[in-house]
């Protein structure tokens, strides 16, 4: 058997079974399961320190815009309750 046919008798093989992939760009084996949970958790606080918090007066405002925004649209769907409630009311003679 020439070793292209054996190549592409192993590749068919572990096609589909997670098993070794060779290395995808000229990367390094594949690392170990703790390396790769090191390596998240470096990921993870790399991306932490990029967070921008917001100062006291933003937040303030922030939460009141969300507030009124809440109280707008609760106001809007309590008068269409009533409005569709009374209409319903005026139909079936409620």
């Amino acid at each position: 058997m020439s070793e292209s046919a054996r190549a592409a008798a192993s590749g068919a093989e572990g096609t589909g079974r997670g098993g070794s992939r060779p290395a995808r760009g000229g990367q390094k084996a594949r690392l170990g399961l703790f390396a790769r949970i090191a390596r998240f958790i470096r990921q993870i606080v790399a991306e932490l320190k990029k967070v921008v918090r917001p100062t006291r007066a933003e937040l303030l405002r922030y939460t009141s815009v969300v507030m009124v925004f809440v109280g707008v649209v609760m106001a809007f769907v309590t008068v269409l309750d009533l409005g569709i409630g009374s209409l319903v009311a005026w139909v079936f003679g409620g």
